[in-house]
């Protein structure tokens, strides 16, 4: 017995108590979330959902609907209520939160992934019970809201760098530290919108779901790995790895949206001809068509001219950047500004695009584990979207600006 118990410890377990290790908890866990889910079926057939005030304020996401949500809410109401009757301090829970997430963390890099799932599970559930705890005594503030979302981001940060330490030596500490990245920036914006008035809660990956599937995840992860892997002395974790590499991937795009969503809300208006959409159609249509141009130019004067690459390449480049120019200008952005202008400030977009594109693929070279081809389409989309597309409709095509000489013009002169 006391042997099990140290192994248990150690962490040096058999296949079995890997799984056991995972599995008991999990008994526990489903057969009251199932049963209850069971109940609470029934009981909504025959009264209806039980609507959480809190949670239609907060709203719902595509991964984690209104009716889950209710019904968790519902489910936990017995420990919700046995933590109200106890007494203790909203903020108490927030400690015993933060500090069990950040338990989590040192638990997965040492390898015990079930040990670090379910801390993790459970300080997300005393993160949903402390505010409502406070709300409910009328002892809601400032000072145990700042405590709560900081020590949120600890338990999140604590976790995912847990998980990165555990794979440094693999490819998955690549979206370890994307979903570390993400998981800041998701609430970092929503601050950030709030500060200056925009509300900005959009988004699938929000923090209930990264509890979710980040806890879910790796709590069970040993299961799989005692059954098909159970002699690996470093198992990877396979279903860890997949909530990991989704929180990774779910978690940038939800801060993307938001961070989007609230530069267009802060922005000033502008009057568009048509929809943005159709601008970033028409605009890549364009550089599809001047690509195909230049393309078949060069195979022109090399095939049928003998000309020298090199020199084919510099007028097929040059003949693609004046069909790109005139499809903007005529047909996206609709242009009516004088041409000579327009033209030397393309010149200057494209020409640091160019630089932007070389670079960051020279950066990515260094890095050979990564094919050269999954590089170039990966920094042409960021140089495009962050760079030309944005210029090209403020900058170059934007007849609504003012030029420099027209400011100088009005500048008042000094006495």
């Amino acid at each position: 017995m006391l042997e099990n118990l140290v192994a248990w410890l150690t962490g040096n377990l058999s296949p079995s108590a890997r799984i056991w290790t995972a599995l008991a908890p999990a008994i526990l866990a489903c057969a009251y979330f199932l049963g209850g889910l069971l109940i609470f079926c029934i009981r909504c057939a025959f009264k209806g959902v039980p609507r959480d005030e809190e949670t239609l304020k907060r709203g719902s996401t595509v991964l984690v609907g209104f009716f889950l949500r209710h019904y968790f809410f519902w489910v936990i109401q017995p420990l919700w209520a046995l933590i109200l009757r106890s007494g203790l301090p909203a903020n108490a829970l927030s400690m015993l939160s933060g500090l069990l997430g950040i338990s989590s963390g040192v638990a997965v890099a040492a390898g015990r992934f079930a040990l670090g799932g379910w801390l993790f599970l459970a300080a997300g559930i005393l993160d949903v019970m402390d505010g409502r705890i406070a709300r409910t005594r009328k002892e809601a503030n400032p000072a145990g809201a700042a405590l709560d979302s900081v020590l949120d981001r600890y338990v999140d940060s604590a976790m995912l760098m847990g998980l990165a330490w555990y794979y440094r030596d693999t490819w998955v500490l690549l979206p370890a530290l994307g979903a570390l990245l993400g998981s800041s920036l998701v609430p970092y914006v929503r601050a950030k919108g709030e500060g200056l008035g925009v509300s900005v809660r959009d988004g699938a990956m929000q923090r209930l779901e990264r509890v979710l599937f980040l806890g879910v995840g790796t709590a069970l992860s040993p299961i799989l790995e005692a059954v098909f892997w159970p002699e690996e002395k470093h198992p990877m974790h396979w279903l860890a790895v997949v909530g990991l590499v989704f929180v990774a991937i779910m978690s940038n795009l939800t801060a993307i949206s938001r961070f989007r969503n609230l530069v267009k809300a802060l922005a000033p208006k502008r009057q568009e001809a048509r929809s943005e959409k159709a601008i970033v159609g028409l605009n890549a249509a364009a550089g599809a068509i001047a690509t195909a141009v230049d393309f078949a130019l060069v195979l022109a004067l090399v095939e049928w001219m003998n000309l020298l690459p090199a020199w084919a390449t510099v007028l097929g480049a040059l003949l693609g950047a004046v069909v790109n120019y005139s499809i903007n200008r005529v047909l996206t952005f609709r242009s009516t500004a004088a041409v000579g202008r327009q033209m030397v400030r393309y010149a200057v977009v494209s020409g640091t695009s160019a630089l932007l594109n070389a670079g960051g693929v020279a950066l990515l070279t260094l890095h050979p584990q990564l094919a050269y081809t999954l590089g170039w389409w990966l920094v042409r989309g960021v140089v495009y979207f962050a760079w030309n597309l944005p210029l090209q409709r403020d900058y170059v095509f934007n007849d609504t600006t003012p030029n420099n000489d027209t400011l100088l013009e009005q500048r008042p002169h000094a006495a």
